[in-house]
């Protein structure tokens, strides 16, 4: 139970510092709207099951994203030309480091390239550790990507648990695939 004492320095402090807490929460207020408009032509975050996605690696395997069911997938679409996506790529290798492939699926999936060679060499710079996927425009076209990078997070059913577009930073990667 709270002292009158405690209320009132409480009360205080709050007082003090209100231009401070009316900025922050201003700030969050914007970055949500912010993040909300960048969001708005993604798949939704509903727990709709999300679209088939078979493509080559890099080595030319045939990968179909269905062969990680059961398991939750970060699918992380980027192009080998976005400054942004060279920003996160690390992050996607750090998350590959805490994660184990059994309780987190990771593929990149390389949109907007010209040549096989473009993604082998982005993939070596980066020294990425996940399968690196040779999309066409009919995958960003399913996966209404319209900018990079886009990234969906999917559960162990491959529904759609978690979206988002631009930079996500190592804590924000790692919360948003918490399941």
């Amino acid at each position: 139970m709270l002292s009158t004492t405690t209320f009132v320095g409480f009360r205080k402090l709050v007082i003090k510092h209100r231009k401070l807490l009316v900025e922050v929460c201003l700030i969050l207020v914007v970055l949500t709207g912010i993040t909300a408009y960048q969001q708005r032509k993604l798949l939704a975050a509903d727990s709709q099951g999300a679209p088939l996605l078979v493509a080559e690696d890099l080595e030319g395997n045939l990968i179909d994203l269905a062969a990680y069911n059961g398991r939750p997938v970060l699918v992380y679409f980027f192009a080998p030309w976005c400054n942004y996506c060279s920003a996160s790529a690390d992050n996607i290798v750090r998350l590959r480091r805490m994660r184990d492939e059994e309780n987190l699926a990771i593929v990149m999936v390389g949109l907007d390239w010209k040549t096989r060679q473009e993604l082998v060499d982005y993939s070596a710079n980066h020294e990425l550790n996940v399968p690196v996927l040779m999309g066409e425009i009919s995958i960003a076209q399913d996966w209404n990507v319209y900018g990079f990078p886009t990234y969906y997070v999917l559960d162990d059913k491959h529904r759609i648990v978690s979206r988002d577009f631009g930079y996500s930073t190592q804590l924000g990667l790692s919360w948003r695939t918490w399941l």
